[in-house]
């Protein structure tokens, strides 16, 4: 009798602890070009791992998740916000069944093809390239084509499908019993639908009662009354919200409990009001928009030069166009867009040795 390789163990263990509404790595779509399957990983767990070791994710240490470089070591980045996201991600998951390895692949690749600055970063480009930006399309670019230099990574379609489905912009969750329209097309991407909001509501608030921004006496009425006063008791509450209203047996939808959802979406708005708007917070940020601007009409007025200097190799047998300046400013970190900027634009003091 042949022996099963790790990963064909970890298969057939996953058709007997799986709930059957979840995907299962061994019925997997499979990936846009077929490669020879791992002896000791599954193929989400190779997506797990390639998005791990790429680039990209490295280079969310460096991006803005709401309060640009601010003194003190506790604030968060887009990096702690996605392994947050992950981590929520991952306990909802498991307690549903479904599977956590998907999951949190789907939950590290979301915002790879975010921007510098933060949204404020994304607003910029989303008025300047041709067509919009948004990014989840750009996470989505990232791991098809722009890894790896121009090969991609090949994930699995279950995962390029919840990295680009894990958000509706300003359009609230699907309540119980609400529409399906633009929701993921596994379970896994649903939880990390939640996942994201639950994580960011939280850990934003929290950062702007210790950037001196937010007074925890605004926050409208009753929302800690209904999720808790502290962080982890809001992150505790909101899954529990989830785990109940979800009933995976009568209806494949992640859902949450209306009265958490009303209170979670009510914080939601609060702090695109008043944390995200505030003077304090947009103050430095839209000096980060004029920056943005500025580079950007500076390489697409010659794309030729911006190809041979920043895009391609010389020579490159190809043009270059607007879709790849916006794919080179949304990958930058906030510091290097900072110091490409005074490169370009600052004159530099002249010493006289």
């Amino acid at each position: 009798m042949q022996r099963l390789t790790a990963r064909e163990r970890v298969e057939q263990e996953e058709a007997g602890r799986l709930h059957p509404a979840a995907a299962r790595a061994a019925l997997s779509k499979g990936r846009d070009a077929p490669e020879q399957r791992c002896p000791v990983r599954t193929d989400f767990q190779r997506d797990r791992d390639r998005i791990i070791h790429a680039k990209s994710f490295r280079r969310l240490k460096g991006k803005t998740q709401v309060f640009f470089s601010p003194v003190g070591d506790h604030f968060r980045t887009r990096l702690t916000h996605t392994l947050e996201v992950a981590q929520i991600a991952r306990t909802i998951a498991r307690a549903l069944r479904l599977n956590e390895d998907l999951t949190e692949a789907i939950a590290l690749g979301h915002d790879l093809g975010h921007t510098p600055f933060g949204h404020t970063g994304e607003a910029v480009l989303a008025r300047l390239v041709p067509g919009g930006f948004h990014h989840a399309r750009q996470s989505l670019r990232v791991v098809e084509l722009l890894e790896r230099d121009g090969r991609g990574l090949n994930l699995c379609r279950e995962t390029r499908d919840g990295i680009l489905l894990h958000t509706k912009g300003e359009a609230p969750l699907a309540a119980p019993g609400g529409g399906g329209e633009g929701l993921p097309a596994t379970l896994e991407g649903e939880v990390v639908r939640f996942s994201d909001v639950i994580a960011y509501v939280n850990h934003d608030i929290d950062d702007a009662i210790r950037a001196g921004v937010l007074d925890p006496a605004s926050v409208p009425p009753g929302v800690f009354d209904a999720l808790g006063e502290t962080h982890s008791r809001r992150i505790a509450t909101l899954v529990a919200a989830v785990l109940d209203a979800t009933d995976l047996d009568h209806a494949p939808r992640v859902r949450m409990e209306e009265g958490a959802l009303a209170a979670m979406e009510s914080l939601r708005r609060f702090l695109f009001e008043e944390v995200y708007a505030h003077p304090r917070t947009r103050r430095e940020l839209a000096k980060s928009m004029g920056m943005l601007e500025r580079m950007w009409e500076h390489f697409t007025v010659d794309l030729v030069r911006f190809r041979d200097t920043w895009g391609y190799p010389q020579g490159a047998d190809r043009s270059a166009a607007p879709q790849d300046v916006a794919d080179f400013i949304a990958g930058m970190t906030d510091v290097y867009a900072i110091e490409l900027y005074e490169q370009l634009f600052v004159p530099r003091r002249w010493y006289i040795l």
